[in-house]
């Protein structure tokens, strides 16, 4: 009888304990059934062996790429024993980082945080009165309060404020929870959250009060994403909450559908107005992201870029493995070129008519692994933007319930149950940690490839195996010229003083 009402008391204080501790939202929100996961989780690579899946077959991200993730979000030992467990003769389109023989002496002398500041100037082209060269190359991407839980945004803005990143609002405007200390990238999608007019279309005026007010660094026009090229979004109505509402200048309680094109403009040449009105208006950098389909855009923003002089500060590139909320399952798995392709596409464009210098290129869609963010280094791009990998960094657990509303750990979801597990403050150190981690990473591979910084990496520092004894370099797998990815010589003159003098 004593044992019972012993072991009952234990639950008891089990209970009590996962309910007040702030470090695990999985206990927070689970108590007591919420501990099996973490002991499955230790004991897992020693029972790995006895089950199907390995540490690399799971998508969207692998056991490996997620106990990176966790590990350098945590402060913890994120290494690997015993060499690679992939089979690199046997792997088709595998990576290959192609280090310097005799290295590249290493001062270490890096600075706290390992700041990484990108090698070109944004908006310093077209003279933006605002332009500003941004102090990391790793960032945050565009993921909107009501995906997002108020917990989450709060915490990935303060993560963002820690180790000196941009924070992208995502296209549902700018909430509370984003004004933490983070600077902000406003995203304009097609439904103008944040700067609707009562029709649905563009309000302007709202738009040059919320820069005014906020600590908005540059604007970013969604014209799709990766996930769902070419489709509006959806949201529900029971998901439309009063706070939400007054956000997104929506009713409460009716669905939402942002359109699959913009009202503001139709054509690229009333894009390039639209976007130099607003520059010129606002003073920041103005920005376009979007996944890549037809080529036929690309080309006439290319040429109208190289003749005239109108023209956007920064491109960010969606591969089609780009991650969402929910989206439809035909669009996720089949609409828009992955990443490494529809980037080099629009990245060749640009630099056969010698103005891809003028552009500061954005590379997003599951590029927050050091491998992966080097390759797009090596093809041209200035900075990543991440969103899952950052979204992991602060406790989601790949659930894959994103699109129900419950997900486990208070990351994507407005249940109050759940979101009240996710505490900001312990999450937005191990963002930090996250983005440190991978500024980190970045700068040793670089150094390893015998240049000081990763915009100095070209596409003749990669090679991609063929799974048949053979590699390519990437210069010749995407046809690239040499020199084409390399920052102009004054842009590099510049990050290098910027890197001596830390």
């Amino acid at each position: 009888m004593y044992w019972i009402l012993g072991f009952i008391g234990f639950l008891v204080v089990v209970t009590i304990y996962d309910l007040v501790q702030r470090r695990h939202a999985i206990l927070r929100n689970f108590p007591i059934i919420g501990h099996f996961r973490y002991m499955l989780e230790a004991v897992g690579p020693e029972l790995r062996q006895y089950i199907v899946t390995s540490n690399d077959e799971e998508l969207p991200f692998s056991r490996d790429q997620r106990r990176w993730v966790y590990a350098s979000a945590k402060g913890q030992n994120n290494y690997t024993g015993f060499g690679t467990d992939n089979d690199l003769e046997r792997s088709p389109n595998y990576l290959i980082i192609k280090h310097n023989t005799l290295g590249r002496p290493d001062d270490g002398h890096h600075g706290e945080g390992y700041p990484l500041p990108c090698a070109k100037v944004l908006g310093g082209h077209r003279g933006r009165r605002h332009a500003f060269r941004p102090a990391s190359v790793v960032n945050v991407s565009g993921m909107s309060f009501g995906s997002l839980s108020s917990a989450a945004v709060q915490a990935l803005n303060r993560g963002a404020a820690l180790c000196g990143c941009l924070h992208n609002t995502g296209e549902g405007g700018i909430a509370p929870h984003h004004l933490h200390g983070g600077e902000l990238i406003w995203q304009l999608g097609t439904g103008y959250f944040g700067a609707r007019a009562q029709d649905g279309g563009f309000d302007r005026e709202e738009c040059l009060r919320k820069v005014e007010r906020h600590p908005i660094k540059a604007i970013e026009i969604k014209l799709s994403q990766g996930a769902k090229p070419g489709l509006g979004g959806v949201l529900p109505g029971e998901k439309v909450t009063a706070e939400i509402s007054k956000i997104r200048g929506v009713p409460i309680g009716e669905t939402v559908i942002s359109p699959s094109g913009h009202r503001a403009f139709g054509n690229v040449d009333e894009l390039l107005d639209f976007v130099e009105d607003l520059a010129d208006a606002t003073g920041v950098p103005i920005g376009i992201k979007s996944a890549v389909g037809e080529i036929r855009f690309w080309t006439e923003l290319a040429d109208r870029m190289a003749t005239e002089a109108r023209g956007v500060d920064y491109i960010a590139i969606d591969g089609g493995e780009g991650g969402t909320g929910a989206a439809p399952f035909a669009f996720s798995d089949h609409v828009a070129l992955p990443f490494k392709i529809g980037f080099s596409r629009v990245y060749s464009i640009f630099a056969e008519r010698g103005v891809h210098q003028h552009v500061v290129w954005v590379g997003s869609g599951k590029l927050g692994f050091p491998e992966n963010a080097l390759m797009a280094f090596c093809l041209g791009v200035d900075m990543i933007a991440v969103g899952r990998e950052a979204m992991m960094s602060i406790g989601c657990i790949q659930a894959l319930r994103c699109h129900t509303g419950h997900c486990p750990t208070g990351v994507a979801t407005q249940n109050r149950w759940l979101v009240r597990g996710l505490d900001p403050t312990d999450k937005s150190a191990r963002l930090a940690n996250y983005v440190i981690t991978v500024r980190k990473e970045l700068t040793r591979l670089s150094h390893a490839c015998g240049v000081e910084h990763p915009g100095l990496l070209t596409s003749d520092h990669m090679e991609i195996l063929d799974g048949q004894f053979n590699s390519r370099p990437l210069r010749e797998v995407f046809g690239y010229q040499a020199g084409w990815e390399l920052p102009s010589e004054a842009d590099a003159a510049d990050v290098l003083s910027l890197m001596h003098g830390r």
